[in-house]
């Protein structure tokens, strides 16, 4: 998802996304699944879906073409895709087909990106709680919710203590204990009422920006990393953290961006960043095992596919991979 603010400009709202063959191997950002469906979301509006475990995939309709960060199924039928322009897209129909529910109200004062103004406020991050409670998060501190499935969206960035409008970069639900919500500059907070109070984490573990969180499986269980390899690790929903070192058996320690990823369904914990890394853990994410793929290509996000293998998504879009993302079945 980080790798959405290194990218295009947004381009017009009001066109759809161009059907190409090549959407599968451009630039992709993040997936989910859909029951047995996985969808993928990226640049120029590009959404994707596989039916066969990533072997093969098809382009959705998509009525822009802005930059997508992230995606969220919330069921086997509905989801919802966030990016630029405070976008928010909605499907009911497992990924073929997509809605705006939500954009940027100041879009039409807003610089023309074709003359190269960027458009503010991307979002770079949603989760749902079910069909009709759900957080979209991003840039500028912005953060909104929904009670009714998207119909409305309510901007709820001042029930969060940023007066300095950092990046919220990443959102996810915490084992039994709330949810978990991660920015720029080290900044924390936690919801242990799922969303309907905020509070700081003041003991910051580091203070370097923050591009992903997840939840480890385990009760009260976190997982927080960003810059230079920094991984760390909460067993008490933020109260205390202990680093969890990534090391190379060639290369010592990782000092690489991690981008994203985060728990897959069948339990195991997958992070990949910046140079072709990828660590996957089978414990709870107190250990990884940590590869660096030949090709170096930067990696966005990443999660299991449902035969055993890894679906890596970054520069070159979907990759599957195994387990340990080291080497390639398809380029």
């Amino acid at each position: 998802m980080s790798l959405a603010f290194a990218q295009e400009a947004a381009d017009s709202q009001t066109r759809p996304a161009v059907m190409s063959l090549e959407s599968s191997t451009s630039l992709l950002l993040d997936s989910a699944r859909a029951g047995d469906r996985l969808v993928a979301v990226g640049v120029r509006g590009h959404i994707v879906y596989s039916d066969d475990q990533g072997e093969t995939w098809i382009q959705a309709k998509v009525p822009v073409r802005q930059l997508l960060a992230a995606v969220h199924f919330v069921d086997d039928r509905n989801g919802w895709a966030v990016g630029h322009d405070s976008l928010i897209l909605h499907s009911s129909d497992a990924g073929e087909t997509w809605t705006i529910q939500h954009r940027d109200p100041d879009l039409a004062e807003a610089p023309d990106p074709e003359a190269g103004g960027l458009l503010e406020k991307p979002l770079m991050d949603v989760w749902f709680r079910n069909a009709d409670e759900g957080f979209a998060v991003g840039a500028y501190g912005l953060a909104l919710r929904t009670r009714d499935g998207g119909a409305t969206w309510e901007d709820i960035s001042f029930d969060i203590d940023n007066p300095d409008g950092m990046h919220y970069n990443a959102i996810a639900e915490i084992k039994d204990a709330g949810l978990f919500l991660v920015g720029e500059m080290g900044t924390m907070y936690r919801s242990a009422d799922m969303g309907d109070t905020w509070e700081t984490i003041q003991d910051l573990p580091y203070d370097g920006s923050w591009f992903g969180v997840s939840g480890t499986g385990e009760a009260n269980g976190v997982l927080a990393w960003g810059l230079r390899g920094n991984l760390f690790r909460s067993d008490d929903f933020g109260n205390s953290w202990q680093q969890v070192e990534l090391a190379t058996p060639n290369s010592g320690p990782l000092e690489s961006t991690l981008a994203g990823g985060g728990l897959t369904a069948n339990g195991n914990i997958v992070i990949v960043g910046t140079g072709g890394v990828t660590a996957t853990s089978d414990d709870a994410g107190r250990t990884f095992d940590v590869n660096i793929r030949p090709d170096r290509v930067s990696l966005a996000s990443a999660t299991m596919t449902g035969d055993g293998h890894l679906l890596l998504l970054g520069q070159r879009g979907a990759i599957k991979t195994p387990a340990n993302g080291s080497s390639t079945n398809n380029n």
